[in-house]
Parts: C-alpha cells; sequence; structure tokens
C-alpha cells in the first residue's frame, strides 16, 4: 500500500483524502434517493444544504475530538493540528459533528429530526467503509502486532511502520470496515420496513457499537480516557442508550398487541 494516490507537480491527492471524496459523492446519492422516498427534501439543493452543513461540522469535531485526547503530543507540534492528510478523524467526534449538522439543517428545512436521521444512516455507514478503506492505505487506525498470517508490515514513514517498524500488525481498520460493510447491509435491507422514526439510527449506533467495541482490541493507537478505551466507553453508553430505546419500543409495542 501507498499512502499518494498521485502527484501533479507540487498537488499531491492521497488516498486517505480520496476515500472520504468518494464517500462524500456515495453519500449525496444515498441520502437524495432515501430523502425522496422519505418525503423529505424534495430538492437536489436541500439534499446539497445537508451534506454542505453536516461535513463540514462532522470534520471539524472529529478533527477537535481527536487532538483533544493526544493534545500532549500536539501542544508539542501545534502546526500538526490542520495536517489532515496524516490522518487523525475520531469518528465519535464526527458523529458529534454530524448530528449538529442534523439538528441545524432538520430546523432550518423543517423536517422531523429522526425521520432524517434515518435517511442519512445509510451513506453515513458506507462512507466509513471507504473511510477505514483509507485508513489501511494511509497506515493509520492500526493493529497491535501479531503472528497471525494476514497481519500486514506497513511501510517506513506511515504511522503505523514509524511505531512498529517491520512488524507485522493486526489490520485493524479491515476489520472495522467489514464489521461496517455488513452493518450497512443490515440497515440497506431494514430501510424499507415500516418503523418508528429512529429505528434505523438507533440499529446503526448498537450495531456499530458492537462492531467498534470488539475491534478496539486489536487498535494499537486508541485514544484512551484514563485507564480506558473511549471508544468502548463511548460503545457502553451507544448500547445503554439506545438499546434500551429499541428494547422499550418494542416492548411497548406487544403490551399494545
Amino acid at each position: 500500500m501507498h499512502p499518494v494516490f498521485l502527484r501533479l507537480g507540487p498537488l499531491t491527492i492521497r488516498y486517505y483524502g480520496l476515500m472520504y471524496v468518494i464517500s462524500f459523492v456515495l453519500g449525496y446519492f444515498i441520502v437524495r434517493a432515501e430523502a425522496r422516498r422519505r418525503r423529505l427534501l424534495a430538492k437536489s439543493e436541500d439534499v446539497l444544504d445537508l451534506l454542505l452543513v453536516t461535513i463540514p461540522l462532522a470534520v471539524l469535531l472529529a478533527r477537535l475530538y481527536y487532538v483533544a485526547f493526544q493534545w500532549e503530543w500536539y501542544r508539542a507540534a501545534p502546526w500538526k493540528v490542520v495536517a489532515l492528510w496524516e490522518g487523525g478523524l475520531a469518528i465519535h467526534g464526527g458523529l458529534l459533528g454530524g448530528v449538529l449538522g442534523l439538528l441545524i439543517v432538520s430546523r432550518w428545512k423543517r423536517v422531523p429530526f429522526w425521520r432524517l436521521a434515518d435517511a442519512v444512516v445509510p451513506a453515513l455507514v458506507l462512507g466509513q467503509v471507504l473511510g477505514r478503506v483509507g485508513n489501511f492505505l494511509n497506515g493509520d487506525a492500526f493493529g497491535t502486532p501479531t503472528t497471525l498470517p494476514w497481519g500486514v508490515v506497513f511501510p517506513p514513514g506511515s504511522p503505523a511502520g514509524d511505531l512498529y517498524p517491520g512488524q507485522p500488525l493486526h489490520p485493524a481498520m479491515l476489520y472495522e470496515a467489514l464489521g461496517n460493510l455488513l452493518i450497512f447491509a443490515l440497515i440497506w435491507r431494514l430501510r424499507r420496513r415500516p418503523a418508528q422514526d429512529g429505528f434505523l439510527a438507533a440499529v446503526y449506533f448498537v450495531a456499530y457499537a458492537l462492531v467498534r467495541f470488539a475491534c478496539e482490541f486489536f487498535r494499537g493507537d486508541a485514544l484512551m480516557l484514563g485507564p480506558w478505551r473511549a471508544a468502548q466507553v463511548a460503545s457502553v453508553l451507544f448500547i445503554l442508550g439506545f438499546g434500551g430505546w429499541l428494547l422499550a419500543g418494542r416492548l411497548w409495542r406487544a403490551s399494545r398487541a
């Protein structure tokens, strides 16, 4: 693997950024189709407004979240805060930014927040799949050393290769990419079933929390919250909150049957 896709004179296009661009383009068409099917955003301009609000907020908070947990390192090199091409976007910060963007757009366009979230979820999780592929090519979000035959030796100059030179590592980013692809298949299958607003979003948060909790055991660059892995703490909160909401809704419907 190699982090650089193309060099055009002084311009360097990296796979990491390319994967995000592809995910944004695919996301536009998926969200447009789902929003129209749900009769939320009738105009293509409305979908573009949605992406223009949510994507910058998601990227900004994803970066700030990551930098906050790695501040001891960034304090010694503050100019690195803007070096997004080197990796360092935390999905949980991105989710916070995305939720904030959805809240803004739902009020702006006067559409139900949770129904809009359900329309966005398939694009979100597919974007995560592509993002993890970008992580693999960039050599970040890597795993711990392993003797398993599919261990990957990352090249010098990549975050993984610099921290673990010459050592085979778990391709933790590909584990998560596979898990997210399965979540996408589940969400895509469920999306046409009649359900309460927010159902798909809740399924996504629970399913992703389970995948991320498991993958964190193999991560070699986990963000820490004291003695705990921050992503696992967030995963437990997601499972309790959204899993409890799904269970309560099921019990309520059963009591009314």
